[in-house]
């Protein structure tokens, strides 16, 4: 395999596909890193958008209904964010850093959970701080 060292009196171009291999692998380490900072961005994306929906679209008839549709887009928010983590972790356990040192697993569960808690507290915040009324 390409992680393995070639054995003595391998030809010099064998030695080279082999380490150009190795570096592939770890620009598939770095895209995903590239690719989780992507999904973490549209999760804040929708995030951002269910806030601007409820303040623009705040005083929809029914009461709710802004509610509502911000929270989806908060909710969905979290739910991206903790989906790309698992993603990153998966492609992450499967490729074999050569060269390059990859981020480590706990800090990627840090940013989505983090992420996923804000906008639970953030629809929490939408439902409830309103005088205890959940109706306007």
């Amino acid at each position: 395999m390409a992680q393995d060292d070639p054995p003595k009196g391998t030809d010099k171009s064998t030695e080279w596909a082999e380490f150009r291999t190795d570096l592939a692998e770890d620009r598939n380490i770095m895209a995903m890193e590239r690719t989780f900072a992507g999904w973490m961005r549209t999760a804040f994306a929708a995030i951002g958008i269910g806030l601007g929906f409820r303040a623009v679209f705040g005083e929809l008839e029914p009461p709710w209904l802004g509610k509502a549709i911000a929270t989806a887009f908060i909710v969905g928010g979290g739910w991206l964010a903790v989906t790309a983590e698992r993603r990153a972790c998966a492609t992450l356990a499967r490729l074999d850093p050569h060269k390059f040192e990859a981020i480590s697993t706990p800090n990627f569960k840090v940013m989505a959970y983090g992420v996923a808690l804000g906008s639970a507290i953030l629809t929490a915040g939408l439902w409830i701080l309103n005088d205890g009324d959940l109706t306007s």
